[in-house]
């Protein structure tokens, strides 16, 4: 009688299966194994409701039936009611102690609730029941991955599914295992067996398409989930297939879902954002003023809408004043608007009337920081007695900690530019020494090498190797602007947040390097073997480095040879002023001037002995003449290296900070520190005073 049943539940035949048990349970009403396997079908046919009250039924026709109470835990747990379902599993092991499906159970909401040691000793009295289980297996692979011991859990994994490749618990932690070191062909594999068993499971057709995206697979990631629309059509769901379709360059199917998005949630700044790269992506330009416009007449009031609006124009562009001139009309007291007018103007060129835009924000919004600071420039170049009385109010007035901060730097440049260095000297010192225990410790240098390794010969082919680095003050980051803003293949990656983890980025290398810990060429095939997670698969590479100490050439001079190192250097008096004025791309610990000083003099004695002795491939870039203009920044890199190299656009620089030669407004504050930097200088071609 159940045959039938059975056989269409393992097919997966949903409607078969239902007809079969309605009539198995219609000529056995008092079966509870008809009215489970009808649980079964309803349960398969999406209809877990339907399920549990037909399980709860069978309960009361044999309440003593362990498996039954196990059933009913199972589709609980389908239903996310966690609490009944650990009740029904309780239930199911105190009517049968060795009921081992139960025990799994347990250990895998253990595992979910974050209760790693429950679901350990539940896992070893399941050992005890059946240690060969694949399920078993699963439960300890999983508990592995949750402990952060992926390399464990792939091995326990691995080896109970070459043994039980078919079991789904086992492909299920497997993938996850994959998933957890970066093997996202496995994991795909594993969690597509899966999909085909169970072709239902949306949870699992997500997962898949979430492999598929990682592998960069944008499309076919955008082409698994839209399936899911005809069951599950919500906006967040057509957002994430758009963006993927933009990720794999199909702006034409993302931008009428898009569209749809975006009429009906324009508030929702996401929506929008994707709205504009289809249409980048597209180059409609027309299109979207037009769509922007009418969702402009029906809501002139939502300013993600005007700056949508205005992303579509060039900023400096005659569109981009007159849509902006528009959004203050219509909200005249928006300071945002206002904002907005201060960058295009700013982009134009317009100082005067981007001063009177910077009043009228700071009318409407007291303590306006980018306003403040813009009147407090003007007041700086014009009266720089009043600078300091306005700058003094605003930080009694500041309750933000790091709004404090950035007014007691700018506090020091304005005691510098009204000509009293000795208090700005001391006022930056003071925020330095503050904030110590949170900056990195300074790289302490190694002790000069007696014999370097001799310099290979160049492969042919080879990659080309450019190793950027600059002390701090040296303005280095200006050069890495440039290449960046040229379209330069530069990686800053050590630098934010998650910088790759190479020998280069450590602090110990070039000791572990000098007393003959770290092999050179270990060192140097580690470095490469991390630059594909950068993103370089080639070998060419620009490569922004955190530190620099000669000892490195231990492992650069034998085996990297096609490494070029390009250093920005600076009047090392300036650099240090620079470092105590502005800090630094680096954060680090500046503990006192004459601390930074000495540690500064050190650092670039190794320069001067890499530059004299000509110990590897480079160029020492001084930047005292050009770091604030653009097009002379540029050039003089272009000269250095011989590569076509872009200019930045006015102003993308930044503001300037000193003048060449400003260490020596601050002879008498920093006597010390300049005492220990000047040999050095002179060293580096720079006069002694």
């Amino acid at each position: 009688m159940y045959e039938p049943i059975i056989d269409a539940l393992r097919r997966g035949a949903a409607d078969e299966a239902l007809d079969a048990a309605r009539a198995a349970v219609a000529e056995q009403p008092q079966d509870p194994g008809a009215q489970r396997l009808l649980a079964m079908a309803q349960r398969l046919a999406g209809d877990t409701d339907a399920a549990i009250a037909t399980i709860e039924h069978a309960i009361t026709l044999a309440p003593e039936d362990a498996e039954l109470h196990l059933a009913r835990a199972g589709l609980l747990l389908q239903a996310r009611q966690l609490d009944q379902a650990q009740s029904a599993l309780a239930r199911s092991i105190g009517l049968d102690p060795n009921l081992f499906p139960a025990y799994i159970v347990q250990a895998q909401l253990a595992i979910g609730r974050g209760d790693l040691d429950e679901a350990e000793r539940i896992a070893r009295t399941v050992a005890r029941i059946a240690p060969t289980h694949p399920q078993v297996a699963a439960i300890e692979g999983t508990l592995a991955l949750r402990r952060g011991d992926a390399d464990r859990a792939l091995v326990i994994l691995s080896e109970a599914s070459g043994r039980d490749p078919e079991e789904p618990q086992l492909r299920h932690a497997l993938g996850f295992a994959y998933l957890a070191k970066g093997h996202f062909a496995f994991a795909e594999q594993a969690f597509r067996s899966m999909l085909e068993r169970d072709p239902q499971s949306h949870a699992l057709r997500a997962l898949v398409a979430d492999v598929v995206r990682r592998q960069g697979r944008s499309g076919e990631a955008a082409d698994e989930l839209i399936p899911l629309l005809e069951h599950t059509d919500t906006p967040a769901l057509q957002r994430l297939i758009a963006e993927l379709e933009l990720d794999a360059g199909r702006a034409a199917d993302a931008l009428p879902r898009l569209r749809t998005l975006a009429a009906a949630a324009p508030q929702e700044r996401r929506n929008l954002a994707a709205l504009i790269e289809a249409w980048r992506q597209l180059e409609d330009a027309d299109d979207a003023r037009a769509t922007l416009e009418a969702m402009l007449a029906e809501h002139p009031q939502l300013p993600d809408l005007w700056l949508a609006r205005l992303s579509v124009e060039a900023f400096a562009g005659a569109d981009a004043r007159a849509v902006v001139e528009r959004w203050l009309a219509a909200m005249p007291q928006f300071v945002p608007a206002h904002e907005a007018m201060l960058t295009v103007l700013d982009k134009a060129g317009e100082d005067e009337q981007a001063e009177a835009v910077a009043l009228a924000i700071v009318e409407l919004e007291p303590g306006h920081a980018q306003a403040e600071l813009r009147m407090v420039d003007r007041l700086l170049k014009r009266d720089p007695g009043a600078a300091l009385t306005r700058v003094e109010g605003l930080l009694a007035r500041a309750e933000d900690p790091v709004a404090k901060r950035n007014l007691r730097q700018l506090l020091g440049r304005s005691y510098d530019i009204a000509g009293q260095p000795d208090v700005a000297a001391a006022t930056w010192a003071e925020l330095h020494g503050e904030v110590v225990s949170q900056r990195l410790p300074l790289p302490q240098p190694t002790a000069p090498v007696a014999q370097w390794p001799e310099l290979a010969p160049l492969p042919d082919p080879a990659p080309a190797v450019l190793l950027l680095w600059g002390a701090p003050g040296s303005l280095v980051e200006r050069i890495a602007l440039t290449f960046e803003l040229s379209g330069g293949p530069l990686r800053a990656d050590r630098y934010g947040p998650k910088p790759p983890d190479d020998p280069m980025q450590r602090y110990d290398t070039p000791h572990l390097l000098a007393d003959g810990s770290l092999d050179g060429a270990e060192m140097v095939a580690r470095w490469r073997a991390g630059l594909a997670t950068r993103g370089v698969s080639d070998g060419n590479i620009f490569d922004w480095l955190l530190l620099w100490d000669n000892a490195l050439l231990l492992a650069l001079r034998p085996h990297l040879p096609e490494g070029l190192l390009l250093i920005a250097v600076r009047d090392p008096r300036d650099m240090l002023l620079e470092w105590l004025a502005f800090g630094s791309p680096a954060p680090f610990a500046l503990e006192s001037p004459v601390t930074g000083a000495r540690w500064l003099a050190q650092v670039l004695d190794q320069v001067a002995d890499l530059h004299e002795q000509d110990l590897f491939p480079h160029h020492l870039l001084k930047l005292d003449e050009v770091a604030d203009d653009p097009v002379a920044l540029a050039q003089a890199i272009v000269d250095a290296m011989q590569i076509p190299l872009t200019a930045a656009p006015a102003r993308a620089l930044g503001p300037q900070h000193l003048a060449p030669g400003h260490w020596r407004a601050f002879a008498e504050p920093l006597a010390e520190a300049f005492a220990l930097l000047t040999p050095v200088a002179v060293r580096l071609g720079y006069p002694e005073a």
